[in-house]
C-alpha cells in the first residue's frame, strides 16, 4: 500500500479509500451486501494496508455505519473514518435531513453511536443545502470540532462557487473550514477539472473522488454493463452522462490499453486517477475481495504521458452531474 497526506491536514491515508456504500442491507438496494458478506471485504482491506474508510448515514439507512464500526472495533484509532450527513433519514421527520444546526447535531450523534466512535475523523456534508445559510452550517460544524466530536470537516459534490463561499465564510468569522472535497470525478466524467480541482489545489484541500470507476461503466466493455446486476438495477448509473461526450470511445480505449498491459479495465481507470496530482485517494467501492485486490494492484501500473493523453483525447464536455 502507498500512503499520502490528505490535503494540508498532515494526516496520512492510504492511496485507496474503501467506499462502504456497498455494505449494509440488500433491502436498501439490490446490489448491496449484508453484514456477513461485508465483513470479510473490510478485513481484507485492512490486511492490504487500507486505513481510510468512507461511509454515510444514508447508506442502508445507517446500517453501513454500524457494520463498519463493528468491523473496526478495537482498532479504530489506527484507521481514518469518514462519514457524511445531509440526506433525510426519516421520511416522517423533515429535520432528519439538511444542514441546519438541529439536523447536523442530531445526525452526527447518531452516526457516532452507530460507528462506536467518540470522535469521527472526517465529517462531510453530503451535498449543499440551499435552504440553510452556509454560515449556520459552518458554525454548527465548527462547534462539532470544538466539542471533539469531529476532527476534520469535508464537503462533497457542489459548484466551485459554493465551495469558495463556504471557505470564505469560515475565514471571515474564524471557523474551522472544509479540508477535503469528495467529488464526482473519473475518466468518463471530467467536468471537475474546469474549476473545482484547481480551487482545491489552490486551497490545499484533499481530493477523494467518488465513483472512480463510473459506477462500473469503466470496468467492462460498454455493451456488457447492462448484463450486470448493477447495470440492470442501479438507476443512478444511468443518470450520469458516462456514455455521452465520447464515453463509448473512452471505454474502448480503456479496453485496448488494459489488453495491451495485461490488466483489467478497472485497473487502468484507477491508475489514471492515481496519476492525477490533484487526487489524494479515490473512493473505491467493491462487492468482492478479488476486485479489492485488483484495485490495490493498480497502484503498481505505470501509465506514460502518451497513455494518459490517449485515454483522455476522446472526452468532450458533458452536462454537470452528481450535485444532487
Amino acid at each position: 500500500m502507498e500512503y499520502t497526506t490528505l490535503g494540508d491536514t498532515g494526516m496520512e491515508v492510504s492511496r485507496i479509500c474503501l467506499g462502504c456504500m456497498s455494505f449494509g442491507s440488500s433491502d436498501w438496494r439490490e446490489w448491496v451486501l449484508d453484514e456477513d458478506e461485508s465483513m470479510p471485504i473490510i478485513e481484507r482491506a485492512i490486511d492490504l494496508g487500507i486505513n481510510f474508510f468512507d461511509t454515510a448515514n444514508m447508506y442502508s439507512k445507517g446500517e453501513s455505519e454500524r457494520i463498519l464500526g463493528k468491523a473496526l472495533e478495537g482498532r479504530r484509532d489506527e484507521m481514518v473514518v469518514a462519514t457524511k450527513g445531509y440526506f433525510q433519514m426519516d421520511e416522517n421527520d423533515p429535520n432528519s435531513g439538511g444542514l441546519s444546526r438541529k439536523a447536523i447535531e442530531q445526525e452526527l450523534d447518531n452516526s457516532r453511536e452507530r460507528l462506536g466512535m467518540d470522535t469521527i475523523d472526517l465529517y462531510q456534508i453530503h451535498r449543499w443545502d440551499p435552504d440553510t445559510p452556509i454560515e449556520t452550517t459552518m458554525r454548527a460544524l465548527d462547534d462539532a470540532v470544538r466539542r471533539e466530536k469531529v476532527r476534520y470537516l469535508g464537503a462533497s459534490s457542489m459548484w466551485a462557487h459554493q465551495l469558495a463561499e463556504a471557505l470564505y465564510t469560515s475565514e471571515r468569522i474564524g471557523l474551522d473550514r472544509f479540508v477535503t472535497m469528495q467529488n464526482h470525478y473519473n475518466l468518463a466524467y471530467r467536468e471537475e477539472e474546469r474549476e473545482m480541482l484547481p480551487l482545491c489545489e489552490k486551497e490545499g484541500m484533499g481530493v477523494i473522488p467518488w465513483s472512480p470507476l463510473a459506477r462500473g461503466f469503466l470496468t467492462r466493455p460498454y455493451e456488457a454493463f447492462e448484463d450486470t446486476t448493477r447495470g440492470k438495477t442501479d438507476d443512478y448509473a444511468h443518470e450520469h452522462p458516462y456514455a455521452e461526450g465520447g464515453g463509448e470511445e473512452i471505454n474502448e480505449r480503456v479496453q485496448e490499453l488494459a489488453a495491451e498491459k495485461g490488466v483489467t479495465m478497472a485497473q487502468i481507470a484507477l491508475s489514471w486517477l492515481f496519476h492525477k496530482d490533484a487526487v489524494d485517494a479515490p473512493i473505491v467501492g467493491t462487492t468482492s475481495i478479488e476486485h479489492l485486490e485488483e484495485a490495490v494492484e493498480a497502484l503498481d501500473i505505470d501509465l506514460s504521458s502518451g497513455d494518459m493523453a490517449y485515454l483522455e483525447e476522446p472526452y468532450e464536455p458533458v452536462r454537470v452531474s452528481g450535485h444532487q
